[in-house]
C-alpha cells in the first residue's frame, strides 16, 4: 500500500454535471421508495412525510450531533420512515382487498427478528394499531421481549421456530388469558409435544401449521422453502396432525397455515405459485371439516438494494408494492372461488419491507490511498540506476502514443500491451535488485511511481478504445490496481455484516457536494485489521460496480458518506471483530415547525470500550489493577518517576469510556497520517 495522499480541495468539475446526475449514478430513485433524494445545493436529504415541503437535510443533523459532542460513526433513525411504511404495506393490502372484492382483512405481523430496537419495535407496533398490526417472534428471548407488547387482544403473536417446554407453556398461558398467540408447529414432534401440554394444562389450544411447500424461492434465500427447507411440516405429516386433532375432538384448534420462501423474494411469480399452493392446501383442509381462520404467507416482501424493478441480481425485485399485495389477494381469491371456501385472514411477515428504509449509517472517510505517480515535469538523470531510466523510457513512449478521441486514432492494442509487458519486467527487475542490495530505497520507490504512472497512461488510452471487449484481460483489470482505497472509520462485520457474509449490496452515497462532478473511483476500506474489511461491490449506473465514485477528499472540512438501507438485520447481526461494537444512534422525527424540519428525540451512545471489554470478560478492576503492578514495577527499576507513572496509570483508565471507534477530532490523530 502507498503512502496516503495530502488532502486537496474539492475540484468544482461540472461539465454540464447536475444533481439529477447523481442521483441516476448512485441510482437513488431506484432504492429510495421516495423518501431519499438530492436537493438543490447537491445534499443528500429525506422526505418523511407525504408533505412534499417537510424536506430534512442530513449534513444538518450531522452538524447538530457535533454540536452534542456525538462521534461518528452514527446511525440515523427517521422514525417517521418507520411509520410510513407501516401504513404502506397496510393500504397497499387493504386497497387490493377493497379493489377484488376480498371478503376477510389482512392483518399483518411484524417479524422482530428483523430489527429487535426497543424504539423500532415500539414504533410498528404503534403504527400499526389502527390496522390490528402485530408481531411475530422465533426464540425464547424474542417471545418475551413481544408478549407484553401485545396490547390490543385481538393483534396476533405469531411464534415460530423451534419452541421448547418453557415457550410452549408460556404460549398457552397467553392463550388462557385470551391473547391471540399463535404457536406454529415448525416439526410433527412439536405438534405431539405441544398438544401433550395443553392436555395437562386442561385447556383447548390454538396452533398454526408451517407446510412445507413444493414451490420454493430463488437465489440467497431458495432454501427457505422447497424440499430443502430447514424448516415445516409435509403434506403427508399434514394429513398426519389432522387425523390427531380430529381424534382429539380438536378440529378448531388449527386456525393458522403458514408458508416461508425466504427474505428476499426476487420473483412475483414464484410468489404466486406459492400462494396459490397454500391456498389449495387451506381449501382441502377446510372441505374436510378443519375450519383454519388465518393464511400467512410470511416473509420475502423485497426491497430494491440494487438496480431497481426488473433487474436481475438476487437483491433487487421484480414487482412494487401494490403488486405483491395484488398477487396475494387476488391469488387466494381465485382458489377459495373455485373451491367456494370462505375467504382466510390474510398476514405477512414482511419486516425487511417494513424497516430497510429508516435507518442510515454515517460514516466519516480518515483518509485516502492511492498509487504513488511520476511529476509531469520529471526527467531521470545520469544518477539515476539504468532500471529507473528504462522505466522512465517505456513511460515517454506510451505518452508518444496518439490520445484518441474525436477524429483521433487511438493506440495500437499491441503497442499498449508491449508497453506494459516491459514496464512489468522492470518493475521485477527493481525488486530484485533492492533485494540483493543492488539498489537504494530512493531508487526502488522512484521505480515504483514510474511503474504505476506508465500503468496509469496504459489505463487511460485503453478506455478510449471503441471496443473494449477486444483489450486484453490483463489490461482491462488495470483500472482495478489503480483505484484509491478511502480509509472509513467504521467495521464492515458490525455495521454492514450482510454485505460479508452473503454478498448483499448496499447504496453508498457522499451526504453532500452531489452537485459536482465525482473525480476519483475508491475501494472503501474500515478500521479493522482484516483483508476482508472493504465494500467490495456497489450499486452504482456503471457497469463497473467494483468501485465507488467520490470525490477528492475537501481540506479542513469531514467527508461523509451516507450508507443507506441499513434498518432491517444490520443493526442487530454485527460482529465484534477487532472489539468494535456498536455506534451511536439518533432518533430522529420530522416536524415543520422545528428549525430543519426535524428534531432528535433520543440519542443512544455506541458501546463504550469498558463495555465491549466486559463482553469478553475483561474487567477495569483487575485491568487497574495489572496495570498498577507494571507500573509500580517500573518504578521501582527507576525507568519511570513516580508522578509519570500515575500519570500513565490515568490515561490507560480514561480509555475505558472512549468510543472503540477512531476519533478524528483528536489532535495526534492527523487524517493525512491516517493507517
Amino acid at each position: 500500500m502507498s503512502t496516503p495522499q495530502p488532502l486537496a480541495p474539492p475540484v468544482a468539475e461540472t461539465n454540464g454535471w447536475t444533481t439529477q446526475d447523481a442521483e441516476e449514478l448512485y441510482r437513488i430513485r431506484q432504492w429510495s421508495d421516495s423518501f431519499f433524494f438530492v436537493d438543490d445545493e447537491g445534499q443528500m436529504a429525506v422526505r418523511p412525510l407525504r408533505d412534499e415541503d417537510t424536506v430534512i437535510v442530513i449534513d444538518d443533523i450531522i452538524r447538530d450531533l457535533r454540536k452534542r459532542n456525538v462521534r461518528l460513526p452514527v446511525l440515523l433513525r427517521f422514525q417517521d420512515v418507520l411509520r410510513a411504511r407501516v401504513v404502506r404495506l397496510n393500504t397497499a393490502f387493504a386497497d387490493a382487498i377493497a379493489e377484488s372484492g376480498y371478503q376477510a382483512p389482512y392483518q399483518g405481523v411484524y417479524p422482530i427478528k428483523v430489527n429487535q430496537l426497543h424504539e423500532v419495535v415500539q414504533e410498528v407496533v404503534e403504527a400499526g394499531k389502527p390496522f390490528k398490526m402485530g408481531l411475530e417472534c422465533g426464540s425464547k428471548a424474542e417471545l418475551i421481549a413481544a408478549l407484553p407488547h401485545m396490547e390490543e387482544d385481538d393483534s396476533l403473536l405469531i411464534c415460530n421456530g423451534y419452541k421448547d417446554s418453557v415457550m410452549l407453556r408460556l404460549m398457552l398461558a397467553a392463550q388462557q388469558i385470551g391473547k391471540n398467540v399463535v404457536p406454529v408447529m415448525e416439526k410433527y414432534g412439536e405438534f405431539e409435544h405441544f398438544l401433550k401440554l395443553a392436555q395437562e394444562s386442561g385447556q383447548r389450544p390454538r396452533l398454526g401449521v408451517r407446510v412445507r411447500l413444493t414451490t420454493s424461492g430463488a437465489g440467497k434465500w431458495a432454501e427457505s422453502g422447497g424440499d430443502q427447507s430447514k424448516f415445516g411440516i409435509s403434506i403427508p405429516e399434514l394429513v398426519n396432525l389432522i387425523r390427531r386433532l380430529k381424534e382429539q375432538d380438536l378440529n378448531d384448534a388449527l386456525v393458522l397455515l403458514h408458508f416461508h420462501l425466504g427474505s428476499q423474494i426476487a420473483d412475483v411469480q414464484i410468489l404466486k405459485k406459492a400462494v396459490k399452493e397454500i391456498t389449495q392446501v387451506y381449501a382441502q383442509l377446510v372441505e374436510r371439516g378443519i375450519p383454519v381462520r388465518y393464511l400467512d404467507v410470511g416473509g420475502g416482501l423485497g426491497v430494491n438494494y440494487e438496480a431497481g424493478y426488473g433487474s436481475e441480481e438476487d437483491s433487487s425485485i421484480n414487482y412494487t408494492l401494490r403488486e405483491y399485495a395484488n398477487a396475494v389477494v387476488y391469488s387466494v381469491k381465485e382458489v377459495c372461488d373455485e373451491e367456494k371456501v370462505p375467504h382466510p385472514v390474510l398476514i405477512s411477515e414482511s419486516g425487511r419491507a417494513i424497516t430497510a428504509h429508516h435507518s442510515v449509517l454515517i460514516v466519516e472517510v480518515l483518509g485516502s490511498y492511492r498509487k504513488d505517480t511520476i511529476e509531469a515535469e520529471f526527467a531521470p538523470g545520469e544518477e539515476h540506476n539504468t532500471v529507473t531510466r528504462e522505466l522512465f523510457e517505456i513511460l515517454a513512449r506510451v505518452r508518444a502514443l496518439p490520445a484518441g478521441g474525436k477524429r483521433r486514432k487511438t493506440p495500437p492494442i499491441s503497442d499498449l500491451m508491449e508497453a506494459y509487458h516491459d514496464a512489468v519486467e522492470k518493475r521485477q527487475e527493481a525488486d530484485t535488485m533492492f533485494a540483493l542490495g543492488y539498489l537504494p530505497i530512493e531508487e526502488k520507490g522512484l521505480a515504483e511511481r514510474l511503474y504505476w504512472s506508465v500503468c496509469k497512461t496504459i489505463d487511460e488510452q485503453i478506455k478510449r478504445v471503441p471496443r473494449p471487449e477486444l483489450v486484453p484481460k490483463e489490461l482491462r483489470t488495470l483500472d482495478d490496481h489503480l483505484v484509491d482505497q478511502y480509509l472509513c472509520d467504521f467495521s464492515v462485520f458490525q455495521s454492514i455484516i450482510d454485505h460479508w457474509g452473503i454478498g448483499q449490496r448496499f447504496p453508498i452515497v457522499p451526504i453532500k457536494n452531489l452537485h459536482l462532478r465525482p473525480t476519483r473511483r475508491a475501494v472503501l476500506v474500515d478500521l479493522t485489521c482484516d483483508s476482508d474489511g472493504k465494500v467490495s461491490n456497489y450499486v452504482s449506473a456503471n457497469s463497473d460496480t467494483d468501485y465507488l465514485e467520490v470525490h477528492d477528499l475537501p481540506a479542513g472540512e469531514p467527508y461523509h458518506l451516507g450508507f443507506f438501507l441499513m434498518g432491517a438485520y444490520q443493526d442487530i447481526m454485527g460482529d465484534s471483530h477487532n472489539l468494535f461494537g456498536r455506534v451511536a444512534e439518533a432518533h430522529i422525527y420530522a416536524d415543520p415547525d422545528e428549525p430543519g424540519d426535524y428534531y432528535i428525540e433520543k440519542i443512544i451512545p455506541g458501546t463504550s470500550v469498558q463495555e465491549m471489554l466486559a463482553q469478553v470478560q475483561y474487567f477495569p478492576n483487575d485491568l487497574h489493577r495489572r496495570m498498577n503492578d507494571i507500573i509500580r514495577q517500573k518504578i521501582d527499576q527507576g525507568r519511570i518517576r513516580p508522578k509519570a507513572g500515575v500519570e500513565l496509570l490515568e490515561q490507560y483508565m480514561q480509555c475505558f469510556a472512549q468510543s472503540t471507534y477512531y476519533d478524528p477530532d483528536d489532535p495526534a490523530a492527523g487524517k493525512e497520517d491516517a493507517p
